[in-house]
């Protein structure tokens, strides 16, 4: 080690050399003697690491006395009370964006879970009778009312109402499933790393591409515990292939007193074909073949909070419900406030599209949006934002979320081009505005896809804009 790193390690500053500069600014208003403590510790080695790892060209620019490591302490104690989950503005046309929060909330959810959550709820009290109830029964009717269903249950998400079936249902026992459909949903998570961790036992059937009913009629056997159909939600098999439809294999499981279970992932409660969209199989439609337990999604088409709704047959349900799982994985009073308030939207069907902001972007006319669009444009251009151009193009949409894998949207688009700022550096500066725009990069401009942008938005949008030029 060279003789200037090593009079820069000794000159760090002491600690209590640093707390004592913080405490004439009054950091303890900020924060406690015991995180001040440590936030110090750590500035203090990482000029450590700092001054060991340096080049010797940038070695004297490494500021490692006490006012500096002060300065950073303050800084990073002021990071801690800045909010990192954050609003944003999605403009990059993918609706249900798992990354960007899926569906947002619609305004009677926010009330709720502000009504709720400021004061005590009756989440597990009956009212009726005065004495303790269940969480559940506040969604149960609503959701067997539009479904169909003997019962529900409601769990934190899918996979955990897939976890919890499977466990119920085929713990130690074989969960019968077709290779096609062992799909992989967001994040890296597997069905078949689901089922491990369910304490079940994968019994693969036919091959990727096509899987008769036979198939699972071989695979029965005295250890099998489910028969699991899993719907591709994600992904499209096409060409040469096969699979077995729900009803058959409904009545196969009936024939040997085995319980059939469909996991819909993103559950849809309206026919979206009747706006243009690839036709999903809806809850009601499902559960008329007379399946015994079907799971999916809250927050993806159907457009609430993140959920995992169980609906099935009674005696499965309790079945589930009596789970020692159950507890571990269930909702809280803000979810279920937000769910209660989002189903109410399907008790008129027809309303749901123009009331639920994910539904409204899937099913929206593209020249509507193309209005909004134009309207955009022509904010844009009264602010006069110097060096940026503006322009109107017909483009496609995606639902996102693992739904509707093959559907291109139409959408509209206005496309971004500055004079002085490449579309990358755009982009990036946009994600640090004070909300953060989201948007799509194609070569020298940048993408705003109007489908998932609200009009409300556009001062955001506006205001990033701006800044990214300042």
């Amino acid at each position: 080690m060279d003789d200037k790193r090593k009079e820069m390690l000794r000159g760090l500053p002491k600690i209590d050399e640093v707390i004592g500069l913080l405490e004439k600014n009054g950091i303890h208003e900020k924060a406690s003697r015991e995180i001040v403590r440590e936030v110090c510790r750590d500035v203090v080695q990482k000029l450590r690491d700092k001054i060991l790892t340096a080049d010797n060209k940038s070695l004297p620019a490494v500021a490692s006395d006490a006012a500096s490591a002060a300065r950073n302490v303050e800084m990073v104690i002021d990071d801690l009370y800045r909010y990192k989950l954050k609003r944003l503005v999605n403009a990059t046309g993918v609706i249900l964006h798992t990354n960007l929060g899926r569906a947002p909330l619609c305004p009677e959810a926010l009330d709720r879970i502000m009504e709720v959550g400021r004061g005590y709820s009756n989440l597990e009290f009956d009212l009726n009778r005065g004495e303790r109830g269940l969480r559940y029964d506040h969604v149960t009717r609503l959701l067997c009312t539009l479904t169909g269903a003997e019962d529900a249950l409601i769990v934190n998400n899918n996979a955990a109402a897939v976890l919890l079936t499977l466990n119920t249902l085929a713990d130690r026992k074989e969960a019968i499933v077709s290779r096609g459909e062992l799909i992989e949903i967001g994040g890296e998570f597997r069905i078949p790393d689901v089922m491990t961790k369910s304490n079940s036992i994968l019994r693969e059937v036919g091959t990727t591409n096509r899987t008769r009913l036979a198939d699972y009629e071989k695979a029965i056997g005295p250890d099998t515990g489910v028969i699991l159909k899993v719907h591709t939600s994600n992904y499209r098999i096409v060409g040469f292939t096969e699979e077995a439809d729900l009803i058959p294999l409904v009545a196969l499981g009936k024939q040997n007193g085995i319980p059939v279970f469909d996991d819909l992932g993103s559950g849809c409660l309206i026919d979206l074909a009747a706006y243009g969209l690839q036709h999903e199989p809806t809850v009601r439609e499902v559960l008329a073949t007379d399946v015994d337990v079907v799971t999916f999604s809250g927050d993806k088409l159907l457009g609430g909070p993140q959920a995992g709704i169980i609906v099935g047959k009674k005696d499965i349900i309790a079945k589930i419900k009596k789970n020692p799982l159950n507890r571990a994985l269930r909702i809280d009073k803000f979810t279920l406030a937000a769910l209660e308030a989002t189903l109410m939207h399907y008790l008129a069907p027809e309303a749901a599209p123009r009331t639920l902001r994910s539904l409204k972007a899937l099913t929206e006319p593209q020249a509507d949006v193309k209005k909004r669009a134009r309207k955009l444009i022509n904010k844009l251009k009264k602010v006069n934002i110097p060096g940026l151009t503006f322009e109107l193009r017909e483009d496609v949409a995606a639902a996102g979320g693992g739904s509707l894998p093959t559907q291109d949207i139409p959408t509209a688009v206005v496309a971004v081009k500055s004079a002085n700022m490449t579309a990358s550096r755009m982009e990036a500066k946009l994600r640090q505005a004070a909300v953060p725009i989201i948007v799509r990069v194609n070569e020298s401009e940048i993408l705003l896809d109007l489908r998932t942008v609200a009009e409300e938005e556009f001062g955001f949008i506006i205001d990033g804009l701006r800044h990214i030029q300042s």
